[in-house]
C-alpha cells in the first residue's frame, strides 16, 4: 500500500509543479529607500529579471525555447535495453499494486455490505427510522470510494504505459 500511496504522490506531484513568474517593480522614495513590489506603483521602474539570471541564455525567456534547450552532454544516458527492462519492472509493480487494490477493494465492499446490512436489520428491528447512515457506515463507504478510485488511477498509469 506505501508504494501505491508514492506513486499516487509522484502523479499528484507532477501536475501541481508549475514554474513561478512575477513581474517586479522597484521604487525609490524621496528618502533613497528602495521598495520592491509586485504591482506597478507610481514612480517604479519594471525590473527585467530574465537577462539578470547568471548562466541563463539571453532568448529564454519563453517557455517553449526553455523546453527545446538541448540535453548537456555529461547527462547521463540509459541504453534502449536498460530502460526496456526499468519500463518492465515499473509495469510490474504497477501491475501487482493494481490486482492488491482490486483485492482491497473486493474486501471494502464486501464489509460494507455487511455492515450496512446489520445497521439496517437493527433499525427495522428496534422500529427506528434512522434514514441518516452512522459513522461507520460513512467511513466504510468511503474506504470502497477510495478504493475505486485507486484501481482508477493504476489503470489509467498502466494504459498510458501500452
Amino acid at each position: 500500500m506505501n508504494k501505491l500511496l508514492l506513486l499516487i504522490y509522484l502523479i499528484l506531484g507532477y501536475g501541481v509543479c508549475t514554474p513561478a513568474n512575477a513581474e517586479i517593480y522597484k521604487s525609490v522614495d524621496a528618502n533613497g529607500h528602495i521598495t520592491y513590489s509586485n504591482s506597478p506603483s507610481k514612480g517604479a521602474t519594471r525590473l527585467n529579471l530574465d537577462n539578470d539570471i547568471p548562466g541563463k541564455p539571453e532568448n529564454s525567456g519563453s517557455r517553449a525555447n526553455r523546453s527545446k534547450t538541448p540535453t548537456p552532454p555529461n547527462f547521463p544516458k540509459v541504453d534502449s535495453q536498460t530502460q526496456s527492462q526499468r519500463d518492465n519492472v515499473r509495469k510490474q509493480i504497477l501491475r501487482d499494486e493494481l490486482e492488491s487494490e482490486k483485492k482491497a477493494l473486493d474486501d471494502a465492499k464486501k464489509t460494507y455490505a455487511e455492515e450496512k446490512s446489520v445497521h439496517e436489520a437493527y433499525n427495522s428491528k428496534s422500529n427506528r427510522n434512522a434514514t441518516k447512515p452512522d459513522d461507520k457506515i460513512q467511513g466504510l463507504q468511503a474506504d470502497v470510494t477510495a478504493h475505486e478510485k485507486n484501481v482508477q488511477l493504476l489503470q489509467k498509469e498502466l494504459d498510458s504505459l501500452k
